[in-house]
């Protein structure tokens, strides 16, 4: 049995780092893990960050309960769940997920939690496993699935090359260029059907 396994930001939703960044007007807050492969050291970037300017948990949900799918995203997702079972693998948070996930109709997520004091100061982030999005890939393996997974970002490499079959979708120039040998898209059209081919391996 397949189960296709999807990351959020960039692929289904803008980057919510960025969105955040653009809003604060605090650039380096763009930082994402298309930039940095080391997630502990990106996230205490951004935590320090957050601390010095004094923006808690309520600032960045005001920024994502603005934010939308991207175009085609919702439509793509529909589709792929009427023919095969979804999960969504992210490192984002839970806190950060609902209003986005309610948008695209609610798909299953597997994700982390922040840690957020009674001030709603961030204070750090739980999460769910080590290397989560490989050890669910390799979780599902185990109990018999055959997985199909897709992101754009160095954290889904390892889930990517796991898999059956992988797929890269608007990811960077370098990361398609150190990757030669994984089929890259950036319509959503033909990331389907890339994915559709893969289903019938």
């Amino acid at each position: 049995m397949n189960i296709v396994c999807l990351d959020m930001e960039g692929v289904l939703v803008p980057e919510i780092w960025i969105a955040f960044a653009e809003a604060t007007g605090i650039p380096e807050l763009k930082r994402t893990t298309r930039d940095e492969p080391d997630y502990d050291k990106l996230m205490k970037f951004r935590l320090d960050i957050l601390k010095e300017k004094g923006l808690g948990l309520k600032k960045i949900q005001e920024v994502i309960a603005g934010i939308d799918p991207l175009d085609g995203a919702k439509e793509f997702l529909d589709e792929l769940r009427s023919i095969t079972q979804v999960l969504i693998l992210s490192d984002t948070f839970e806190q950060f997920a609902t209003p986005l996930l309610k948008k695209l109709d609610w798909p299953t997520l597997f994700c982390n939690t922040l840690i957020v004091g009674a001030d709603g100061m961030i204070e750090g982030y739980k999460m769910r496993v080590e290397k989560s999005k490989l050890a669910t890939v390799k979780a599902l393996q185990s109990i018999g699935f055959d997985t199909i997974a897709a992101g754009d970002s160095f954290n889904d490499m390892a889930m990517i090359k796991a898999s059956k079959a992988g797929f890269l979708f608007r990811s960077t120039d370098q990361i398609k260029k150190d990757n030669p040998d994984i089929q890259a898209f950036d319509d959503y059209d033909e990331f389907l059907e890339g994915i559709k081919k893969a289903l019938t391996m």
